[in-house]
């Protein structure tokens, strides 16, 4: 049996406060990248040092350098007693150490109750661009850092970040395959499921408050949908044979998802409560793997109909079937853009898998991994970073890399088998 699939897991965090903005360029004098100086959060009121290991002058530079739209750097100058006012900024020694922005904070902890207000300065034009205020507990810390990160992409940019989004995935790290969820960086990895059998393939519903996923605890592949507020599983497709690999509509009232009851593996839909199944392909070979395009309109899946997997793409209401992939003998795990113009897959090349986008015309077929054998990609919401999972000389793990394959960084940081990385959309 072939089992493929990713997915969208989609939790919102909220930011605080209010801040004056105008947009800048993104390119520094001379078309060089803008280099982004982060200073370390300055504690206030006598609070005390807050652990480096989630300091936030960390969390945002490694944010902005994976966004790939500024260079970051967490740095400290040795300034003037007189100059640690957040707003009286002395930019002359910035602006000779080469740096473009900066951004600084300051921090009050008083028992357990945190303020922190950060500040990015255009340091050429001597000018603040924007401020917020957040307030939480100790532990929000890495929460606001990641929402200002946020927030200084749509200064740059005018598309707000993704960085306080999360990834869901498959592991062993229990003993069992087992759903959990973690921060898009890395951190705070939870469980989701708990039931000690094999569960597979998360997909998240677009309000972010309910995930659906193919488990076997029953010893039937069998679909289920829980809340993320409650760990009750509650059995949405039990039919007989496969009821796998399921994928929210962008509207949230539909389920694409793979059954077997009647044969072979064919594409359905169902509405959201499970019911009203519609079969939407029609052939004697497996068809897996459904992605809606964002649109609804169309939906990219998986079959080998002559021979060897291939993705294909038809309408969401089944019919107009096209093949998309032509190179390459064995073509899985598609995923849609958040733009709609590129599907992003996985390749057998030379024994391992590899990860590649096409155009949705067919065009522009390229590769983005190199090393070690890799799957399951899954776009940011923004259609900036891809997420996939890896075996490679530094780690099995989940990865990410900006879209056009640079900068790859593996993320997850508990040893295990990882499997079906999916990236939130909020």
């Amino acid at each position: 049996m072939k089992n493929w699939l990713f997915v969208i897991l989609l939790v919102a965090l909220p930011a605080v406060i209010s801040a004056q903005s105008d947009y800048i360029e993104v390119n520094a004098p001379g078309n060089r990248q803008m280099k982004l100086a982060v200073e370390p959060s300055r504690a206030v009121d006598g609070s005390p040092t807050v652990d480096p290991v989630r300091h936030s002058a960390d969390v945002i530079a490694f944010d902005m350098n994976m966004s790939g739209v500024v260079i970051a750097e967490s740095r400290s100058l040795q300034l003037p007693a007189g100059n640690l006012s957040m707003a009286d900024v002395n930019y002359a020694p910035w602006l000779s150490a080469g740096f473009d922005m900066l951004i600084r904070s300051e921090l009050s902890l008083k028992g357990d109750q945190l303020t922190v207000e950060f500040r990015l300065f255009d340091v050429i034009n001597r000018k603040m661009i924007t401020a917020k205020r957040y307030l939480g507990t100790a532990k929000d810390l890495r929460r606001f850092s990641h929402s200002f990160a946020d927030e200084i992409l749509r200064v740059l940019t005018g598309e707000k970040g993704v960085f306080t989004t999360r990834i869901a995935y498959v592991s062993t790290q229990s003993g069992n395959k087992e759903i959990y969820v973690m921060d898009w960086d890395g951190y705070n990895p939870l469980p989701l499921t708990k039931n000690g059998s094999i569960n597979l393939n998360p997909d998240f519903s677009p309000d972010g408050r309910e995930i659906i996923f193919t488990s076997y605890k029953r010893r039937n592949p069998d679909l289920y949908r829980r809340s993320l507020s409650s760990p009750v599983e509650v059995p949405l497709s039990n039919r007989k044979g496969l009821n796998i690999t399921g994928s929210w509509s962008p509207d949230g009232s539909k389920i694409a998802l793979a059954l077997s009851k009647d044969g072979d593996a064919e594409i359905y839909t169902l509405d959201k409560d499970g019911s009203h199944p519609t079969r939407l392909t029609t052939n004697p070979a497996l068809d897996l793997y459904p992605a809606w395009s964002p649109d609804g309109k169309q939906i990219a899946f998986v079959s080998d109909r002559l021979g060897k997997p291939q993705i294909f793409v038809m309408k969401a209401t089944g019919g107009e079937v096209r093949r998309l992939t032509t190179a390459g003998s064995y073509n899985v795990n598609p995923r849609w853009s958040p733009k709609g113009d590129k599907i992003a897959y996985s390749r057998m090349v030379s024994g391992g898998f590899h990860i590649f986008t096409i155009g949705t015309d067919g065009s522009s077929d390229t590769q983005l991994t190199t090393e070690g054998s890799n799957e399951n990609p899954s776009w940011s919401a923004d259609g900036r970073l891809i997420c996939f999972s890896s075996v490679r000389s530094s780690g099995n793990g989940v990865y990410v890399m900006r879209a056009d394959g640079t900068g790859q960084r593996k993320v997850s940081q508990v040893k295990g088998t990882y499997f079906q990385p999916v990236w939130s959309a909020h």
